[in-house]
């Protein structure tokens, strides 16, 4: 790892290991905020049991895990993906600037918005940033399945013989 890479990410994932970190401790703080995605989940799934601290709480460990991954290199790609998969319903459920009729607290919530905004820019550009001499996880997954093709043919060749 590079490293430009050594530090980088581990600044991109800091925010979100704090937050999960942070929504794991005390659910009940962002809990009214997630109220309306436990109601669609609910709906999508009826068997789980969806409570606004629960969706809170899988948010948290979904941002805590992946957000390690990211910071040590494990994965960095897949768990930027998965970072930046969470990012807008978080985005707009926890900082819905719209709603707010204060003009300080729309201000703070906009800032917030654009934040969460810019960091899923940085890693949806991290789900492109190749390890140098290392392809990407769907090039090497093609790479795969044309060396086993390869060898089949191969194999089928021999038995003609």
């Amino acid at each position: 790892m590079t490293l430009l890479r050594t530090v980088a990410r581990p600044m991109l994932a800091s925010m979100f290991v704090a937050g999960g970190t942070m929504a794991l401790r005390k659910p009940d703080a962002l809990a009214a905020k997630a109220q309306p995605i436990a109601d669609v989940l609910r709906k999508v799934a009826p068997q789980a049991r969806l409570s606004p601290r629960n969706v809170v709480r899988l948010n948290a460990a979904v941002h805590i895990a992946a957000g390690t991954a990211l910071a040590t290199g494990h994965l960095p790609r897949t768990s930027a993906l998965v970072l930046a998969a969470t990012m807008p319903v978080t985005t707009v459920s926890g900082h819905p600037f719209w709603n707010e009729t204060d003009p300080v607290a729309r201000r703070n919530q906009r800032a917030h918005f654009l934040k969460n905004v810019s960091l899923t820019g940085g890693l949806l550009m991290s789900t492109l940033d190749p390890e140098p001499h290392k392809p990407w996880l769907g090039t090497r997954a093609r790479n795969t399945a044309v060396a086993a093709k390869d060898s089949l043919v191969d194999h089928v060749d021999d038995l003609r013989k």
